[in-house]
């Protein structure tokens, strides 16, 4: 690596089995880690140009490998979010079907689920009797059937 500020085209991912330790961190939105084409800035002005098989889903903790060898690990960005808890497990899964049906980008773990912000959603989500806070975090949606989200031709109207 002679001159850091060059752009770094990364075009594969690793495998777990792959070997190699990350020379460099690129933190993303769960949006941003949709995107298997584009270019990308992080705060020191080094440029990276994502050029992966269409349809690829970037994961907090997977490795991009460039060209010339460089190996970028992948970092979830802390971004705005709703936060939602609930005194009961099944009000909480109650929860996670209702916003499935809307195809909401979700996270989904034992103690909470975790969205995109939306004021129709969190007005719906404190209805139930949820806890929502909007906070600053990073946010992992689940990957869909589809390993991305569904085109929009796909979605019926309601």
């Amino acid at each position: 690596m002679t001159d850091l500020k060059s752009v770094i085209v990364l075009t594969r991912r690793l495998n777990a089995e792959d070997s190699g330790r990350p020379h460099m961190h690129l933190a993303l939105t769960a949006e941003e880690r949709t995107r298997s084409r584009h270019r990308f800035e992080d705060l020191s002005g080094q440029v990276f140009l994502l050029q992966l098989p269409r349809g690829t889903v970037l994961q907090q903790g997977d490795r991009l490998q460039s060209e010339t060898g460089i190996i970028v690990l992948i970092t979830a960005k802390p971004e705005p979010v709703l936060t939602v808890r609930a005194n009961h497990p099944l009000s909480l899964l109650q929860a996670a079907y209702h916003l499935g049906n809307r195809h909401v980008p979700l996270e989904i773990t034992p103690e909470y689920l975790r969205l995109a912000p939306d004021p129709v959603l969190s007005h719906l989500l404190v209805h139930r009797g949820l806890d929502v806070i909007e906070e600053t975090q990073p946010f992992q949606p689940e990957v869909g059937a589809y390993g991305h989200h569904p085109p929009d031709h796909s979605h019926h109207s309601h």
